[in-house]
């Protein structure tokens, strides 16, 4: 395209060449009249992505979309991962009409840029009328994801120490909320995987330099997920911006130039770690071709993500082996632990509720206040508690609303919706105050209600300045009701209102010119200030007068008073146009000082949201308020059941109760017993309730008396980890020495199945090892499955801290005198009673399930006979042999 002379392409495609070289990794959207265009290679992907038509026009390919559905289509190609840029026409036609430029080009300039986690401004977010949001009918318009979180990750290789620390900061430009971290990891960068599930990031930045390992790790997440609009969007940026002289230069500058109330102070930032500055210069980078920077600025939505004291640590292996917040089935939410918990009524609950349950707490006396509020939530009998969860019904997105306003790019709708529901609630809990402060003795609920009438206080003062009618069909010109704080709209307004009062008067001299003493103007198709005359009177009409239009009977005039007049009216109107967009802006922004204080009263309806939703899921279930026992290290259950397994089996399977007994004497548990008998179920059980136990939460049991845990550690199942190249056994390995490195006294261990990936000695002897490792020195409480019937013998060895356990089931035994007849072995018969009972099983009966299976009656009769022999003979090794098992045992624990 280079080659070809300048003069072959046509001003609008020039005016595209220039525009896609400053930006050539987005697609553009271009604006043309009442279209947008794509061009090049960008139609022919938009074309495919959209379904749409692209043909050939002079020297590229092109498409078109509507001006009024641009939302819908930025929206798809953002989805698929793509940059869009939406490109618009910066002049107006009448003021471009008086111009010296009057016959070039309209000028366009690049009016937003667009990807998964920047989806922010009216033009992507068509905003529904209250009625809508009420009768809850506009989700269709935009379903976005729960979370939009854009990660920025740094990677700094201490080469002395042989360590490597990941600097991390994930920001979410649609609510502002920002999440920092540092943190050493290892090959297997276990630690950055369990950040990246729970922060749960729609788009990442990265180095384009960054390693092997965490490149594959990227990978594997971004290719978990089924449908291709859910990928991950990785975005690999000029690895110098990621180097600390480069992105310390890019925070001072940003930090030193910032008047905002409540913004980050440059000391307060420059004190971050220096692998968190490492991305904060990138993201500050980046997020300024979006215009979003503006949410990096404030100090109160700064968090740290893994603060050792905030919570208990459940990695990426634990949050997905036990299906809390996603299930392992198809990576949908139902089944999980959120599903069953989230009875949220408002967007901005939700979101919180699943940063709860990945982050469960270990400061008893916040989980006590939890259990108080829903507790008292439970109990009341008051009509107070029910009416604020009414209030809580049918609100917009209120925590992004008042973020898109907070970046200027709302519309008058959205603002309006926003305010109006802000200073609703604010009114209606005003006036339950005195209720809140005499019915609850809940500290919890009455902090979070008590303050946020005054926090919503500024919602009136804006909403009374604007004029509804205006506000909710678009109309920046009518927007404001009184025009006194605005004097440049009041001069603008007075000097068209001359005009039209002097095209009014100008009627006079056309009554008399054409002595028609009742004419009036009409306006057709847009035109206005028009002269009918009949054509038969047309010999009248003065002949400087401009012929506008005219059909068979009647020509319409413009005299040129008025085509002066007229022109210097549209340019006006333009005018108007612009200085009430300006004004606008300037009025979002007096709005953004308010941000803060509105930001916290919408976290503490946030958090009512999600009492409102424990107590829910605590009625429905029946669910019991665990005892927290801070110095004690126990986990007592009785008639535990498994949240998710409970709810799916519904009314009439009912879900055998278990009970669970871990102390700091009996403080491991070997369970045994036939396979599908419910031991993985029952070992999810346990850890589940101690998750929700930890959230504040009621939890599925008659009772229990619970420790404070600092983590739950899990290696379950056998996956191995292709992306990362790693066997099956390799991963359970190195799973298994990750707990053992980070396992403490006041941990729950689960080990499900260990040394199933190698030989059967081989497997048995790392097993015995591992366990006898967790009982003897890591100390925690542990949980052990195993097929393996040698490792019940710890029990003999270690009577005071171990116990054996099996899922309980009934034996058919087949009868002898069929298995003698024609040497035929038959399997045997199993009933499983999913009973957890004292004592080791003495088999895993496999063919039981093989039967289950459907495995053909051949196999499984040749199968039994192989059994019977494989017994007889490992049966009689063993009393010939026992002593040089049990030295063998103890070589293998070191």
């Amino acid at each position: 395209e280079e080659v070809r002379s300048k003069s072959v392409f046509t001003p609008l495609e020039q005016q595209v060449i220039q525009l896609k070289q400053q930006h050539k990794d987005a697609l553009l959207a271009v604006e043309c009249g009442y279209k947008y265009r794509f061009f090049g290679e960008d139609a022919e992907i938009a074309a495919k992505e959209l379904n749409i038509v692209c043909h050939l026009d002079h020297n590229f390919m092109t498409c078109s979309i509507p001006t009024h559905r641009l939302f819908v289509h930025v929206r798809r190609l953002v989805s698929h991962g793509h940059k869009v840029g939406v490109v618009k026409q910066t002049e107006t036609s009448a003021i471009k009409a008086s111009g010296a430029n009057k016959n070039a080009l309209f000028t366009r300039q690049l009016s937003a840029l667009y990807t998964k986690s920047t989806l922010v401004g009216e033009d992507v977010n068509p905003v529904c009328s209250l009625g809508e949001v009420e009768e809850g009918s506009c989700d269709d318009v935009v379903s976005d994801p729960p979370d939009s979180y854009l990660l920025c990750i740094s990677e700094n290789w201490d080469k002395l120490g042989k360590q490597l620390t990941i600097g991390l900061v994930a920001v979410q430009p649609s609510t502002g909320d920002v999440l920092l971290d540092c943190f050493p990891d290892s090959l297997s960068r276990a630690e950055l995987e369990g950040r990246i599930l729970k922060v749960n990031p729609v788009e990442i930045l990265v180095p384009s330099d960054l390693s092997d390992h965490t490149h594959r790790l990227l990978q594997s997440i971004a290719s978990a997920s089924v449908q291709a609009d859910d990928r991950v969007r990785v975005e690999k940026r000029d690895s110098a911006q990621f180097e600390f002289a480069s992105a310390m230069n890019t925070v001072t500058e940003f930090y030193c130039h910032t008047q905002d109330t409540g913004s980050r102070s440059l000391s307060s930032v420059a004190s971050l770690e220096s692998a968190v500055i490492c991305c904060l210069g990138p993201l500050i980078q980046y997020l300024r071709e979006f215009n979003l920077e503006r949410v990096l600025l404030s100090d109160s939505s700064f968090r740290r993500l893994s603060c050792e004291l905030e919570g208990m640590k459940l990695s990426a292996t634990t949050l997905r082996n036990l299906e809390i917040l996603t299930n392992q089935t198809d990576g949908g939410v139902k089944g999980s632990l959120l599903w069953v918990l989230d009875h949220t009524r408002t967007s901005f609950g939700r979101r919180l509720l699943r940063k709860w349950v990945s982050q469960p707490l270990t400061d008893p006396q916040s989980i006590r206040d939890r259990q108080d509020a829903v507790q008292e939530i439970l109990e009341s009998d008051s009509v107070t508690l029910s009416s604020i969860r009414s209030l809580l019904s049918h609100l917009p997105d209120l925590e992004r609303g008042i973020c898109s306003i907070y970046h200027k790019k709302c519309s008058t709708q959205e603002f309006y919706l926003i305010t109006s529901s802000l200073s609703r609630l604010g009114l209606e809990l005003q006036a339950l105050l005195p209720a809140i402060q005499s019915q609850l003795s809940s500290l919890l609920l009455q902090t979070l209600l008590l303050d946020t009438p005054d926090l919503l206080c500024p919602a009136h003062n804006f909403l009374k300045v604007l004029n509804e009618k205006a506000a909710k069909s678009g109309d920046k010109t009518e927007l404001f009701s009184d025009l006194s704080s605005f004097p440049v709209l009041q001069e603008r307004r007075q000097q068209i209102q001359t005009v039209l009062n002097d095209i009014q008067d100008h009627r006079k001299d056309i009554r008399l010119a054409l002595r028609a003493p009742t004419l009036d103007y009409t306006t057709v198709s847009g035109q206005e200030f028009l002269i009918e005359v009949k054509n038969s009177m047309s010999s009248v009409v003065p002949p400087d007068w401009v012929k506008i239009s005219s059909t068979k009977a009647v020509s319409r005039y413009h005299s040129p008073f008025l085509v002066e007049q007229y022109r210097k009216l549209l340019q006006l109107r333009e005018q108007l146009q612009l200085d009430c967009q300006r004004e606008w802006t300037n009025f979002l922004h007096q709005f953004g000082e308010h941000y803060h204080t509105m930001k916290r009263a919408i976290s503490h309806l946030a958090t009512m949201d999600c009492l409102f939703s424990l107590a829910a899921v605590a009625k429905q279930g029946d669910y019991c308020r665990p005892e927290i026992c801070e110095n004690e290290r126990q986990i007592v259950i009785r008639d535990g059941r498994h949240p998710a397994i409970d709810l799916l089996m519904g009314e009439h399977n009912q879900y055998v109760p278990n009970h669970t007994d871990l102390q700091v004497s009996r403080r491991t548990m070997i369970v045994t017993g036939p396979n599908m008998g419910g031991k993985s179920s029952y070992i999810r059980q346990v850890a589940l309730v101690c998750v929700m136990a930890q959230m504040g939460s009621y939890v599925p049991a008659s009772e229990a008396q619970l420790g404070i845990l600092d983590g739950i550690h899990t290696r379950m199942g056998a996956s191995d980890n292709i992306y990362k190249g790693r066997s099956t056994f390799m991963e359970e390995l190195t799973e298994a020495s990750e707990i053992i490195a980070r396992a403490t006294e006041r941990s729950l261990v689960i080990l499900d199945e260990l040394g199933r990936g190698t030989s059967t000695h081989d497997g048995i002897a790392i097993a015995y090892a591992t366990l006898e490792y967790f009982i003897r020195d890591v100390k925690a409480l542990t949980l052990f499955v195993t097929h393996y019937p040698p490792l019940c013998e710890l029990e003999r060895v270690y009577p005071q801290h171990v116990a054996n356990y099996h899922m309980a089931f009934l034996l058919n035994e087949p009868d002898i005198a069929t298995d003698t007849e024609d040497g035929e072995v038959q399997p045997e018969f199993i009933t499983f009673l999913y009973q957890l009972t004292e004592g080791a099983a003495g088999r895993s009966y496999g063919l039981n399930v093989a039967r289950l299976a459907d495995i053909p009656d051949p196999i499984l009769h040749t199968a039994a006979r192989k059994a019977r022999e494989l017994e007889s003979t490992v049966n009689a090794r063993r009393y010939s042999d026992k002593h040089t098992i049990l030295r063998m045992f103890s070589l293998a624990i070191f």
